[in-house]
């Protein structure tokens, strides 16, 4: 097992899938990281070596914004939302689809704090 940037990575996986599970990494930004460092994105996680663990880790830190920093922005940015009182900030406070969805019939994960 290898962590990097707070994600475990499954040993036996090819290193653009496992780079995936990252939180802000998709497929693209694996590849793009895969073909930078020079490393074959089709090897296996486990036969990467420490020095390359480190290169991978180092550029992910460096160029994208994943895990934590994705995670306080987004609260950040609904934060900001709520203190504007915009309609989008109101029906996150309330707990409420905010996209114009039904709530009469459907919401009920959404709609489960308000529920009695």
């Amino acid at each position: 097992m290898s962590y990097i940037s707070g994600a475990r990575l499954v040993a036996d996986e090819q290193v653009r899938i496992a780079l995936t599970k990252i939180d802000g990494i998709g497929p693209k930004k694996a590849i793009q990281v895969c073909y930078r460092l020079g490393i074959s994105g089709n090897i296996k996680i486990k036969e990467l070596t420490k020095y390359q663990i480190d290169q991978i880790e180092q550029m992910i830190g460096q160029d994208h914004v994943v895990h934590w920093e994705l995670k306080r922005g987004e609260r950040a940015d609904i934060e900001r939302l709520i203190s504007i009182s915009c309609y989008r900030g109101i029906r996150h406070q309330d707990g409420l689809p905010l996209r114009g969805q039904r709530t009469h019939t459907n919401a009920r994960t959404f709609r489960k704090q308000i529920r009695k």
